[in-house]
């Protein structure tokens, strides 16, 4: 019995653990939860993620373990090759806090929730689409400035979770519009990384129900 994970094409905190199951090499299910039908708010799912979001992922005796990061160190706990953290304590704080400028700052204010409670207090989608370009725009800043100059990714020449969490927060970005101009370092960063065969393949054009 393989591992099931729940997710939807377009969610990025699925795409990261997506990308770090298929660099892990490890065999699993995808299961797709709509959003947009509002099939995460069933009792059903509910039932398996109190939180109502994407990623959760099933294991084999049933357990089921949700949020992305805390699916990230798990599997980096009992699957540890290829690692996503560097074994340095320091190195790996490093890390953690640059993915967490995306997973805790950008990401949790321009979910689809925050985003359907801003129109539902009747702000247009021209106001959604201005919110998240400002929080992109100062977490992208943040995330660049935690960067060491000239390496491949984002903290040296292997991916970590951080380059997980950017990669992403750039489709993201792509989505809406956002001017990239200035974060030069990040588009390098994400293009590399996309050209990762597993990464490439935890992208949302890549998912089956992107067609959905």
């Amino acid at each position: 019995m393989s591992l099931k994970l729940y997710s939807y094409w377009r969610s990025t905190t699925s795409l990261r653990v997506r990308a770090a199951l298929n660099l892990k090499g490890i065999d699993y299910d995808i299961q797709p939860v709509n959003l947009l039908t509002g099939e995460h708010r069933s009792d059903a799912f509910r039932g398996l993620n109190p939180s109502a979001g994407v990623p959760a992922l099933r294991l084999e005796d049933g357990t089921v373990l949700t949020q992305s990061l805390a699916i990230l160190d798990w599997l980096d706990d009992m699957y540890p090759d290829p690692p996503l953290l560097p074994p340095d304590p320091t190195d790996k704080a490093r890390v953690r806090a640059a993915a967490q400028v995306i997973a805790l700052e950008i990401h949790p204010v321009n979910n689809l929730k925050v985003l359907g409670q801003l129109k539902a207090m009747g702000h247009s989608q021209d106001d959604c689409v201005s919110w998240m370009h400002h929080w992109m725009q100062e977490g992208f800043t943040a995330y660049q400035g935690l960067l060491p100059d000239g390496t491949r990714y984002s903290f040296g020449d292997t991916i970590t979770q951080a380059d997980l969490c950017l990669v992403g927060q750039m489709v993201n970005a792509r989505r809406w519009n956002l001017d990239l101009a200035a974060f030069e370092r990040l588009v390098a960063v994400d293009e590399a990384a996309r050209a990762v065969p597993e990464i490439a393949a935890a992208l949302p054009e890549a998912q089956p129900d992107a067609a959905l």
